[in-house]
């Protein structure tokens, strides 16, 4: 799976702004004083304000074992999110390593680095050098139910997980992590998980879809 766009809500638009153009420095388009977008490698990240947004869990691809230089390139701007001590996480099963933090919705940043998944073109890490948008979080009542949906609507299966706490939906290009809100918060930080409303496009065995997750109904339609 191929996640082109995205959208998610902000109740702090300015505030979005300021953290991804000046301080990490993605290219913005598209601004306005309720929306802007960020330009990730192949994907689009679009955030519209709404008043009563809640935190999302979101990942992003960064070349393959940069996860150090994404370290690196984060001190001073944002403090990094460590488990046990650790501030990249050891993904072994998924041949992956991550680094978290939290932007200024609190949403739970991922910076992904996926074993021959993206070769780095440098040896500098920046954010020119993301690749594309990984992961969005979908907290649910019911994951079989979204899994099921999923399944049956645009072909996707599950990569890794449950159906009961969690399971991550699709494949290594790019998961849907579906947890129950009840049962599970976030990892690392523990945090609670809402079911926060997102649409996004994306590509699965060469067709187009559009998915639309709003008060726990997830829809999807094939472009």
């Amino acid at each position: 799976m191929k996640i082109n766009r995205l959208l998610v809500f902000s109740n702090n638009i300015e505030a979005q702004l300021k953290f991804y153009r000046d301080l990490l420095g993605f290219n913005i388009s598209n601004y306005s004083e309720n929306s802007f977008e960020i330009k990730s490698g192949y994907s689009i990240l679009r955030f519209e304000y709404r008043k009563e947004a809640t935190p999302y869990h979101i990942a992003f691809h960064i070349p393959d074992r940069q996860e150090e230089e994404a370290v690196a390139w984060l001190d001073g701007k944002r403090a990094i999110q460590q488990f046990n001590d650790e501030k990249i996480v050891d993904f072994s099963n998924w041949q992956a390593k991550s680094v978290y933090f939290y932007d200024e919705d609190n949403n739970i940043i991922e910076f992904i680095s996926r074993r021959d998944f993206s070769k780095p073109e440098s040896a500098i890490f920046n954010a020119e050098n993301i690749v594309g948008l990984a992961e969005i979080g979908l907290a649910t009542n019911n994951i079989q139910e979204k899994f099921e949906k999923m399944k049956l609507d645009c072909l996707l299966d599950k990569f890794d997980g449950d159906l009961e706490k969690f399971c991550a939906i699709g494949e290594a290009s790019g998961l849907v992590i579906t947890i129950n809100k009840n049962e599970k918060d976030w990892f690392p930080t523990g945090d609670t998980a809402y079911a926060s409303d997102f649409e996004m496009d994306f590509e699965h065995k060469y067709k187009n879809y559009h998915m639309i997750f709003n008060n726990d109904i997830l829809k999807i339609e094939e472009l």
